[in-house]
């Protein structure tokens, strides 16, 4: 590795998270290739559950790197000591996947000296956080987040939706499930649907007395 790669500091977690779509692997590769330029060592890693690649995390506009897929997050702890050379740099994609301990595994490695990337979704499609992103945002030294495209009004869409024919799914449908845009699109926070979805009675009451108070205010600009 050159000697001025990192600079001075050593050890922290960097997390890049967005919606669906958003290009977060993307970016996750776009930093690893950086590395090569500088001699860093690194190893990828990939939560099994993922079936879309095997052993690789590829980003949709074609690129692609070799990982390790785990299922328990110790097994990374494993990998890295089972190499020859010790890696400067962990990179971790689709983290969000992940058993909540992956988080510890990450601090664990930055207090150590490896500078850990991570990439995860940040919300599920229910517009609630996942534990190990919501975690690792709290935690990590650099959070870069992402986002996509609505695709009902073209602004940046924030909120992964889960479509079933065509209709947002209801809140009750399973979190995960591994698809593509066969399965998900994305949406800006005012398109965004989540039939079902609970709500509490003084948050309906404040939307409906709200309309009906614009609507009011609406009427009042046109009588003048």
């Amino acid at each position: 590795m050159k000697s001025n790669a990192f600079g001075k500091e050593r050890g922290w977690i960097e997390l890049i998270c967005g919606p669906m779509f958003a290009g977060k692997s993307e970016e996750l590769l776009r930093k690893l290739k950086r590395l090569d330029y500088a001699d860093v060592d690194y190893m990828i890693f990939k939560p099994k559950v993922d079936t879309r690649t095997f052993q690789t995390i590829a980003s949709r506009d074609g690129r692609e790197m070799t990982s390790i897929d785990f299922e328990d997050p110790n097994e990374i702890l494993d990998a890295i000591l089972k190499k020859e050379k010790i890696p400067h740099v962990i990179a971790i994609d689709e983290a969000q996947f992940a058993d909540i301990s992956i988080v510890s595994i990450c601090e664990t490695l930055a207090e150590a000296g490896f500078i850990v990337y991570v990439s995860a979704l940040d919300r599920n499609f229910k517009n609630e956080p996942f534990d190990v992103t919501a975690k690792l945002a709290c935690l990590a030294e650099h959070v870069f987040k992402l986002s996509a495209i609505c695709t009902e009004c073209g602004a940046p869409g924030t909120i992964t939706q889960k479509m079933v024919n065509e209709k947002p799914c209801n809140y009750e449908t399973p979190t995960v499930q591994i698809g593509d845009y066969e399965t998900y699109t994305v949406r800006c926070r005012h398109h965004h649907k989540v039939p079902g979805k609970p709500t509490l009675e003084c948050l309906k009451k404040f939307k409906t007395a709200y309309k009906q108070q614009k609507k009011i205010e609406k009427e009042n600009q046109i009588s003048k």
